[in-house]
């Protein structure tokens, strides 16, 4: 249960893993209008509500004998977010939990190595939600150090979006603030040098997507999926330039990215001017994966 979207992944476990059998998201925008004053307003409250009565009767549909729900960093922030969780339990009978920045931080570690060979070397693993960033230096048997910042896309745009096409010093006091509030990030950088950038899900999907249409390439929904840096600088100076219906018209953009992908451009853009990547790898695994790879590894 995300602060902008909300996912249902049903899997069947099977002796050496699992099979996956249904995936859907709902964006259900829980923190617009209250994700920077530690609220879920009525509206969101409301569209939680829909969604999960929406997932329960999927769930109810596939006959699932465990189930498991987490809220994330607008539940985790919000003043009503314990009164919520309690209404999702009653009304839908749910039984749901608000996990920590730190332990969201080592799921979306477990999907993303479920997903892509990390190898021996150091990344930096990045996941952009609405409300929180995790990022997490890691490889393939070892977290060095995680993180989970509440510099999310949702409070980024709320906060330093107000013009569209967004202005050139809208920009500048996005980086502002991002020096600042990831100051702990940078001295890690510093110490543990990775050289490949690794986004999790959401944003990253879609950069991948549009990449593919540019670079005529079939985008193929895979564990991995296709981008290089030259490719995300070039696609991020074309979201600069243009207002939420152009960014529409631009191939592989999707309606529930739209709004919040300019200002998690400016987060991505902001690591890579500030820190010597080599290359960029997109995971299509994230928190959910993760969870399902906690539930189903011996």
């Amino acid at each position: 249960m995300g602060t902008n979207t909300f996912h249902l992944l049903i899997a069947e476990k099977r002796n050496d893993g699992h099979d996956i059998l249904h995936r859907e998201h709902i964006a259900s925008k829980i923190g617009v209008g209250g994700i920077n004053k530690g609220l879920i307003t009525p509206e969101g409250k409301e569209r939680a509500i829909t969604a999960l009565k929406k997932f329960k009767n999927v769930i109810d549909y596939w006959e699932v004998e465990k189930s498991v729900a987490f809220g994330t960093s607008a539940l985790r922030n919000a003043k009503n977010g314990r009164e919520i969780i309690e209404k999702i339990k009653t009304e839908i009978g749910i039984d749901a939990k608000i996990i920590s920045g730190d332990e969201e931080a080592e799921l979306i570690y477990k999907g993303v190595r479920a997903a892509i060979p990390l190898g021996k070397e150091k990344s930096l693993i990045i996941d952009i939600g609405g409300g929180s960033v995790e990022f997490i230096i890691g490889n393939e048997t070892e977290v060095f150090w995680k993180q989970s910042f509440e510099v999310g896309g949702q409070r980024l745009m709320e906060q330093f979006h107000h013009h569209d096409p967004i202005l050139k010093e809208e920009v500048e006091q996005v980086d502002k603030f991002l020096k600042e509030a990831l100051h702990s990030l940078f001295t890690q950088l510093e110490i543990h040098q990775p050289s490949t950038l690794v986004g999790s899900s959401g944003t990253f999907d879609t950069l991948s997507e549009i990449c593919c249409h540019q670079q005529n390439v079939p985008y193929k929904e895979l564990p991995e999926t296709p981008l290089t840096l030259k490719a995300f600088k070039n696609i991020f100076a074309e979201l600069l330039a243009k207002n939420r219906a152009e960014r529409m018209q631009i191939p592989g953009m999707i309606e529930m990215r739209v709004d919040m992908i300019v200002v998690a451009c400016c987060l991505v853009d902001f690591l890579i001017k500030n820190h010597s990547f080599l290359n960029i790898r997109v995971s299509t695994y994230s928190l959910k994966e993760g969870v399902l790879a906690s539930l189903t590894t011996p």
